[in-house]
């Protein structure tokens, strides 16, 4: 059996009793290392786990991943990811090619950043497509991500931006010259995010074109989701171009029509200048 076991979003101890279970007694646990991470290292998973966890990174996952399922057919194969195994990122691929190879898998779940950003008062159910914000280079600026906040914006939905992460990446050059040299790890900010929007929408304006979102909306700010020091802001999108919310991870909310009871919540997160203000920041995305 191939085992995809989320690992929830904290430490050690977020493995659910089902997922422990199953590690002590596979053949060989494999922890996927480049889509998330968690607050603690592979050190001390594998000291509460009482197992050798063996690093699958992307190159293993996407080129190699054979060695995963080598021997599934026969004993137990683990695979843990960080949050759920099928929340903001999907191991879909792994799956499709143990059933091609007639290894029958099961998945036991987890928390994973999709359902925990209720903490900060917004309701799940009024949240629309999830977008990925990523790191812009000098060559390379993508901006499609904020024409699917404006649909969420349109029909009064939040938006939950997961922001980059980037872990054994190499730089064009070593890629292209085939050097397994890589850069050191990055993860983007609820700052750096917010950076790129309010450019966004200076371009946008210049263009003469409706905004779909302002530098006064309602955002929310959220950090290390899960774990003992997490961090939750809110604020307008200009603020948090100037918030520092500590260590990765970071993921942030582009608020739509905002219930009253939501407001009340998200009070909780403001500076004390913004307790006042907050309702009252968008116009727009406040629905009495």
């Amino acid at each position: 059996m191939l085992y995809l076991i989320g690992l929830g979003l904290g430490d050690a101890k977020d493995i659910t009793v089902k997922g422990l279970e199953v590690i002590k007694r596979c053949s060989r646990v494999y922890l996927e290392a480049y889509t998330s991470v968690l607050t603690v290292g592979k050190e001390a998973l594998e000291e509460f786990y009482g197992r050798e966890l063996l690093l699958a990174d992307r190159e293993m996952v996407e080129q190699v991943v054979d060695e995963i399922l080598k021997g599934a057919d026969v004993s137990d194969v683990a695979f843990l990811v960080v949050g759920d195994p099928f929340g903001a990122t999907t191991h879909s691929d792994l799956v499709l090619r143990a059933v091609d190879a007639g290894i029958q898998y099961r998945v036991i779940h987890n928390a994973s950043i999709l359902n925990a950003v209720g903490t900060c008062g917004l309701q799940l159910y009024n949240f629309g497509e999830t977008v990925s914000i990523v790191f812009w280079t000098d060559g390379w600026r993508p901006v499609s991500f904020y024409d699917k906040i404006k649909r969420n914006r349109e029909m009064g939905m939040h938006t939950l931006c997961l922001l980059d992460i980037k872990v054994k990446e190499q730089s064009m050059e070593n890629l292209m010259r085939g050097r397994k040299i890589y850069e050191p790890p990055r993860f983007m900010t609820v700052a750096q995010a917010s950076q790129q929007l309010l450019e966004i929408l200076e371009n946008r304006r210049e263009q003469g074109e409706r905004l779909a979102i302002t530098e006064e909306t309602v955002c929310v700010g959220l950090a290390r989701v899960g774990s003992d020091d997490q961090a939750i802001r809110a604020g307008s999108l200009r603020e948090m171009a100037s918030y520092d919310l500590g260590g990765p991870l970071h993921s942030m909310i582009i608020t739509g029509q905002l219930h009253p009871l939501e407001v009340d919540m998200l009070k909780l997160f403001c500076g004390p200048d913004g307790l006042n203000n907050l309702k009252m920041t968008d116009s727009s995305t406040y629905t009495s």
